[in-house]
């Protein structure tokens, strides 16, 4: 018998102070903590949490990625909704 597998999705949303960098559907999230590296994914428990500056990584699905390199901000996760603020952010 063979079994399909669902993949889970969360909205995820990247903010700076001058625009909207980020705004999709995503699989998870791998963030630079101040207190080192960390992963979010579909239906996290709620969180909020300071982030320092390095690369974030997207991961569209489980083989798809995007890389941003970004400033110092925050990161808040809440019904299945992550939003990042960010001083900056740029696609590498």
């Amino acid at each position: 018998m063979i079994q399909f597998f669902k993949e889970y999705f969360m909205h995820l949303e990247i903010l700076t102070p001058e625009k909207s960098v980020y705004k999709s559907e995503v699989y998870g999230i791998q963030l630079p903590g101040i207190n080192g590296r960390f992963e979010v994914l579909d239906k996290h428990a709620p969180i909020v949490s300071a982030l320092q500056a390095g690369k974030l990584r997207i991961l569209k699905d489980k083989k798809i990625t995007r890389t941003y390199n970004i400033k110092s901000g925050f990161v808040e996760v809440l019904n299945n909704k992550t939003v990042i603020l960010v001083e900056g952010a740029e696609e590498l």
